[in-house]
């Protein structure tokens, strides 16, 4: 199992323009001909064949994804169906009981903080990952030593301005060379691992 922090980035570092929308940075997921189902049939995306394999590969690996209220929001939590995996744990304030879909679709809402979130997400997935996205949930889990792994999926583009990969406030962090990486079209793929700092030592 891993605790992976994971959404598609441009070139300088964001995840979305302040409206939230993503302009050209998901154009990666109509830019080939390879229909790909990651996790819900009833949305496939059409990738190019390395995007593909590397969706079925590593998103496969999912069962359970953190995000924050604001994402869920924003996309109406999906019609209650997760983008990936089969489990989606929200971190918010407060529960919306007033969701359609409340109560019936495999999605918890969690109030007690990015930690209990990680944690309901861990026990949900089992011996499988676990997702955490990118943003200011994203920058909380890495702050918190929650994090294991980051995935980048970086798309050839400057926004300029927008929402920021890590957050508004992630601590500096140090990461081990990337032991995947995977050009596919309008995007490389790139995974990481956290380093973690020796016992008794201050420094990563």
């Amino acid at each position: 199992m891993a605790v992976v922090l994971v959404a598609t980035m441009s070139l300088d570092g964001f995840i979305a323009r302040p409206d939230d929308s993503v302009g050209p940075i998901f154009d990666w997921f109509s830019a080939g001909g390879v229909d790909v189902h990651a996790g819900d049939e009833q949305r496939p995306f059409r990738t190019g064949p390395e995007s593909a394999d590397w969706m079925r590969e590593q998103w496969g690996r999912i069962r359970a994804g953190v995000i924050g209220r604001h994402l869920f929001d924003h996309t109406g939590g999906w019609e209650g169906r997760p983008p990936a995996g089969e489990h989606v744990v929200v971190l918010t304030h407060t529960v919306p009981t007033d969701w359609p879909h409340y109560g019936t679709a495999p999605f918890t809402f969690v109030t007690e903080g990015i930690e209990a979130a990680v944690a309901t997400a861990m026990e949900l997935a089992g011996d499988a990952d676990v997702s955490v996205t990118a943003g200011d949930v994203g920058g909380q889990a890495l702050a918190a030593g929650l994090v294991d792994e980051v995935e980048i999926d970086l798309a050839p583009v400057v926004l300029g301005r927008g929402k920021r990969f890590f957050g508004e406030d992630a601590p500096e962090t140090v990461l081990e060379d990337p032991y995947l990486v995977v050009p596919g079209r309008r995007v490389t793929h790139l995974r990481y691992r956290v380093r973690r700092a020796p016992a008794g030592s201050r420094h990563p």
